[in-house]
């Protein structure tokens, strides 16, 4: 800084000086209540407030968003709304003020970033509400618009084109636009990016004479009727928006404040949103004297273990004292019994076939009789009465005659119950 001339420092300072004084200058606005206000922040006015490009001949085209909230406060009044579609668009502060701001200057703090330097640049906009005597317009429309952004319908030749098609079809003495709201504000979902869809965008306006016939149109019972059915309603003056603006007019609202009961609700006193002056913190001091938790977890061991253990004796003295405890121990052991026995029986497969499903032998005629069993009893895998040809361990005995001494010989199954023979049948037959 020394080797800089007395002519550079006073450059130098004055650059700082301008440039501090560009970036916090405060604007005044003065709009209207109960009247549509927008306001532009175009990049262009806060390009000057950051450096140009390094090389000469480069067009300045930086990437640049804005942040607006009231001073002293993270956001904006509840009235006062703000959209910037891209970084590389203007953003647009918009709203309707009410009668209860007249009088009162909203300082709204501007924050320019410079999304390529990361510089920033802030100046002030000082909103002053002014009084009407014509608010609030006594009749009132609102229109949604399909074909509309609201950033679109915010430009002052569009909207100045859609408030000429309202005055033609109205024909009012004064004539204002008093808010507009996007319809993602009302619940609406975002379009789809495909052939050029709109979020849509509703559009209010006061005037001093009533509706005109073709508002009311909509109000017939037959365009009722299709607003019900989702078709669309026929309204003679439609035409005179179509050319630029499609309208819904099933969602059209027409609104006569003199007819209008106002509902007075007491609110609380919101304050100043400030919290009092509670003094420095103070932190504890370091001299304090440390906890012992060995009790603490002594106390959380030691009650639930005692109780399991109470628990434990009086269900071991239910069950092996009481009368009622060893019933349903014996009862338990004699069903596992079973079940052992049931399972070991289920295992060997191969036994004997029961005297009961033997052919009935005749020692007298030597005839021998099939067992009785219904016709459509369901044989195991194994048949009750196996053939001649298939038998083993076969007995061939004589069977005797009626007429003669002459024997034939018949065939038995040999059969072994548990390991001994059964032979008694047979032995009788040949005794006799």
């Amino acid at each position: 800084m020394s080797t800089m001339s007395a002519a550079a420092v006073a450059v130098w300072l004055g650059t700082v000086v301008t440039i501090l004084s560009r970036s916090h200058a405060d604007r005044n606005v003065y709009p209207s209540a109960g009247v549509l206000f927008v306001h532009v922040l175009e990049r262009e006015y806060f390009k000057g407030e950051f450096p140009p490009y390094p090389k000469s001949g480069d067009a300045s085209n930086d990437p640049i968003t804005f942040n607006t909230n009231l001073m002293g406060y993270p956001d904006r009044p509840g009235w006062l709304r703000y959209i910037q579609r891209t970084p590389h668009s203007d953003g647009v502060l918009y709203g309707s003020p009410t009668a209860e701001h007249v009088g009162k200057p909203t300082v709204i703090e501007i924050t320019a970033y410079n999304r390529r330097t990361f510089e920033t640049a802030r100046h002030n906009l000082v909103i002053n509400i002014m009084a009407t005597e014509e608010f609030p317009l006594p009749y009132q429309a609102e229109f949604y618009i399909k074909n509309m952004n609201v950033e679109e319908m915010l430009a002052s030749e569009v909207l100045g084109d859609f408030l000429g098609a309202v005055k033609n079809v109205w024909q009012p003495e004064r004539l204002n636009a008093i808010n507009i709201t996007s319809a993602l504000d009302r619940g609406g979902r975002v379009p789809l990016p495909i052939n050029n869809l709109k979020e849509g965008v509703y559009v209010m306006v006061g005037a001093d004479v009533p509706f005109s016939s073709c508002l009311r149109e909509v109000e017939s019972p037959h365009n009722q009727l299709r607003c019900s059915q989702e078709m669309e309603p026929v309204i003679s003056c439609d035409k005179k928006f179509r050319a630029q603006f499609h309208i819904d007019w099933c969602k059209i609202s027409l609104v006569d404040i003199n007819k209008v009961v106002p509902i007075y609700i007491t609110r609380p006193d919101p304050g100043t949103g400030i919290l009092p002056e509670f003094g420095e913190y103070n932190p504890p001091s370091e001299s304090l004297r440390s906890r012992d938790y060995f009790s603490d977890f002594l106390i959380t061991l030691a009650v639930p273990s005692a109780v399991a253990l109470v628990l434990f004796f009086i269900l071991g003295y239910t069950m092996c004292c009481r009368r009622e405890g060893v019933i349903q121990l014996v009862h338990h052991s004699s069903i596992q019994k079973s079940t052992k026995e049931l399972r070991s029986m289920s295992k060997n497969r191969e036994i004997s076939w029961p005297l009961s499903t033997l052919p009935v032998f005749n020692p007298v005629s030597g005839e021998v009789v099939p067992p009785i069993h219904p016709d459509n009893y369901e044989t195991t895998s194994m048949p009750l009465m196996q053939t001649q040809t298939n038998l083993q361990n076969q007995i061939t005995i004589p069977q005797q005659r009626p007429s003669g001494d002459n024997y034939v010989m018949s065939t038995f199954r040999r059969l072994e119950v548990n390991g001994i023979p059964e032979e008694r049948k047979v032995a009788e037959a040949l005794n006799l």
